[in-house]
């Protein structure tokens, strides 16, 4: 083949890359998508910031007085919630390691002791127990309490689900982990009685 053979190849390589980019530049400028006025669905816990325009940092959630809460839990709701948590993990006493561990006797166990499960190093880098309110918080977002861990799942937002699902993996074990006292109430704001004129 003689140079000019190669020279019309390489033309018509140049001249097909030169007809496509064109193509994409006319319709982008054709077709440019319309930003919608409001958004079609709101994902919860992420918060648009002016400055930016990226997500916000999560706000912090208050912990739940367990002492209080607990005891009028609907443990009926938490077993509709339970079904969400049963799709990667059994609950049954003695039963099988799935996608995630097994969660019998969940409260007071030691973080990533289940036997037969092989956990994620950033489960394993912490043996704390798990408590009410570590899981509590860990439920709501469990990439943002252990980085890294293994379970994707995205969280349950509502803090009553996380509460009436604690209720009903109560029901569930032989001895629940006992509920915390209630918090002492907080004494009321002394009022001064206004000035006499």
């Amino acid at each position: 083949m003689d140079s000019w053979e190669w020279n019309k190849i390489a033309g018509a390589v140049l001249g097909t890359l030169i007809f496509i980019l064109a193509i994409k530049f006319t319709s982008e400028a054709l077709f440019e998508p319309e930003k919608p006025l409001k958004e079609a669905y709101h994902v919860e816990g992420v918060v648009e910031t002016a400055s930016t325009g990226g997500p916000a940092a999560p706000v912090e959630e208050a912990i739940p007085d367990f002492g209080t809460v607990l005891p009028a839990a609907d443990a009926t709701a938490g077993k509709a919630v339970s079904a969400k948590c049963e799709q990667c993990h059994d609950i049954s006493k003695g039963g099988p390691n799935k996608i995630g561990p097994e969660l019998w006797n969940l409260i007071g166990r030691a973080r990533a002791t289940e036997a037969g499960y092989s956990y994620s190093s950033a489960m394993n880098s912490d043996h704390a127990p798990w408590t009410y309110e570590l899981l509590f918080k860990y439920l709501k977002s469990p990439q943002a309490v252990v980085p890294g861990t293994k379970m994707s799942f995205a969280g349950l937002r509502s803090a009553t689900d996380r509460v009436n699902l604690f209720a009903f993996l109560r029901t569930q074990e032989d001895t629940p982990a006992p509920i915390p006292p209630p918090a002492p109430a907080k004494p009321a704001a002394a009022t001064t009685p206004p000035a006499k004129p």
